[in-house]
């Protein structure tokens, strides 16, 4: 499993963007980055504005791990049509960004956990894999107790993002398909992707 052994803000701060577009971030108060160097600038690089775009995609699903989002580099490379959109695609099929997506959690660090602690069935069983990709038509549902958690309440009326077309989800009963995975003009990044750039990044 993936672990995160920073505070998700800080990621947004060193980035110098708000990747969730929420509401909390430090970024909405001061817009440099963390430590005493944080408020240094200076043009990037091409190599620091593929670095960055790399970092800010990991960074997004959870600070997904290098070795992990390489693996999906190289299959993404491997699947025919566009390496940057295939990237998207595989990314959106994870199960902890389809939890995301349809509001069962307020950022995708919770349903990452929401996940590893068993409370999700996929197709009725019970999936603790976060990484797990989804199939189009794939349901996903809450077990009944993650049903009442605060949580998972409060991320599912919660008006900071609306569930994107390539999901459907019922919040009464906590339940929702996957429907399609998404073009990367389908997703809603708060901030700008820029897959294009990653491929650079991993092709030099």
């Amino acid at each position: 499993m993936s672990r995160r052994t920073e505070s998700k803000y800080k990621i947004n701060r060193r980035l110098g963007v708000n990747l969730w577009g929420r509401a909390k971030s430090p970024l909405n108060r001061r817009e440099y980055g963390p430590g005493q160097h944080g408020q240094r600038r200076k043009k990037p690089s091409d190599y620091g504005t593929q670095l960055a775009a790399k970092q800010k995609l990991k960074g997004y699903y959870a600070n997904i791990g290098e070795r992990q989002f390489r693996r999906l580099y190289e299959e993404a490379v491997r699947r025919k049509g566009d390496t940057g959109e295939n990237l998207i695609e595989l990314l959106e099929r994870r199960l902890d960004a389809v939890v995301y997506r349809m509001k069962f959690a307020p950022t995708p660090f919770a349903a990452r956990q929401l996940i590893n602690h068993g409370h999700v069935l996929v197709n009725g069983k019970r999936l603790n894999i976060g990484s797990a990709k989804l199939k189009d038509g794939d349901t996903v549902e809450l077990r009944q107790k993650a049903k009442e958690m605060a949580l998972v309440l409060e991320a599912s009326q919660s008006s900071e993002r609306d569930v994107p077309d390539y999901v459907e989800v019922d919040h009464e009963r906590m339940r929702g398909r996957f429907v399609r995975a998404p073009k990367l003009a389908d997703v809603p990044y708060p901030v700008t992707m820029e897959p294009n750039l990653v491929v650079e990044f991993y092709s030099r």
